[in-house]
């Protein structure tokens, strides 16, 4: 289990731009089941993505699809990390 922390390196201006495409980044992993969850950080300046993949190296190609990268709108800092606890609902997650 990966969590992926994106900072915002441009404007809101810039990122507001390249949005739409980004959720369609994020539509296609979520259908995938790659992406569990994911959201804003508050204050926006960038984004938070929890991410199921078999290693750094996959969730580093998933990166490599994201509009915010092709157009370096963001950075991103992989963290991984192996549950060991969980609620019941969250279970179908952990491999």
């Amino acid at each position: 289990m990966f969590i992926v922390n994106l900072t915002y390196v441009k404007p809101l201006e810039e990122v507001e731009k390249h949005l739409k495409d980004h959720i369609t980044f994020l539509n296609k992993y979520y259908a995938s089941n790659n992406f569990i969850c994911s959201g804003r950080k508050n204050p926006r300046d960038g984004g938070i993505i929890l991410c199921s993949a078999k290693n750094k190296e996959e969730v580093n190609e998933i990166i490599s699809e994201d509009p915010f990268h092709k157009n370096g709108v963001a950075n991103y800092d992989v963290i991984e990390f192996q549950p060991t606890k969980y609620s019941e609902g969250f279970k179908e997650f952990v491999e």
